[in-house]
């Protein structure tokens, strides 16, 4: 199993911040938030040789820094979203991966949670994510990335669900076994052969599509996903402001 940070994007949100750097390597209190995504994955167990990195803007500064990545290019980052970006990938998630967005900061005992998990699909989900919407003003948390749960059983997964009726908030880290991944490669196939160049969930076509796009959609098929909860260990980067409140985020979590 290797982790697979999913890195192609700027980040225009962050203005001036990604001129010249992609947006994993901004600084959050004081670090390149890829280096406090590493230091969770080492938490597991992961070195940065066992790390897959799916670069686009700006990999060459990626490339320079952190040599000893194995990198896959995403030649299509600028029209392409979270989706086809992981896929890009694909060669490397055979026998089971833990894929991460690259712009979060997180604790390392999620990851060894979901690495740990017996199950072949688990995300990541923080229960006290409302807690970091109350100080946005320029991400509402109609744009979280929200889940259902029964239990341990993820039920659905979706920005559309109200907050009051959540479970929490997809972190955007999951691990999946090697069966697991075949699932989701097969669902992906499945998906692309008949909404290709058309609107596939929510307005988004197949191309801009978000990993959770798929993961509904797997739901829906009668997949099987666990979750694997952290208590607000977890932060999205995601503009200025939030750069901003992120020390604060991090020493008041629960």
């Amino acid at each position: 199993m290797r982790p697979v940070i999913i890195g192609a994007g700027r980040g225009s949100r962050l203005g001036p911040e990604t001129d010249a750097i992609p947006k994993t390597l901004v600084k959050v209190m004081g670090r390149p938030m890829l280096d406090w995504i590493l230091e969770a994955l080492g938490a597991a167990g992961f070195t940065r040789r066992d790390v897959v990195f799916v670069c686009g803007y700006a990999e060459d500064v990626v490339r320079a820094r952190y040599p000893e990545f194995t990198f896959v290019h995403n030649a299509s980052w600028e029209h392409n979203n979270i989706l086809l970006s992981l896929l890009c990938a694909r060669e490397h998630l055979q026998g089971g991966f833990l894929s991460t967005y690259a712009d979060i900061v997180y604790d390392g005992a999620i990851v060894q949670k979901l690495v740990n998990a017996p199950e072949p699909i688990v995300v990541g989900c923080d229960t006290a994510w409302r807690r970091r919407y109350s100080s946005r003003s320029q991400h509402p948390e109609t744009d979280a990335e929200k889940l259902i749960a029964d239990g341990r059983r993820v039920q659905r997964i979706s920005r559309h669900i109200p907050s009051e009726q959540a479970s929490g908030e997809f972190i955007g880290v999951m691990k999946l076994s090697a069966t697991g991944a075949d699932e989701l490669c097969d669902a992906f196939d499945r998906a692309e052969a008949t909404y290709a160049g058309k609107v596939f969930r929510e307005g988004r076509s197949f191309e801009k599509a978000y990993l959770i796009d798929l993961l509904q959609h797997m739901l829906e098929g009668g997949s099987e996903m666990q979750r694997e909860d952290t208590p607000g260990g977890y932060m999205e980067i995601d503009t200025r402001e939030d750069l901003a409140l992120a020390q604060e985020w991090w020493e008041s979590r629960p």
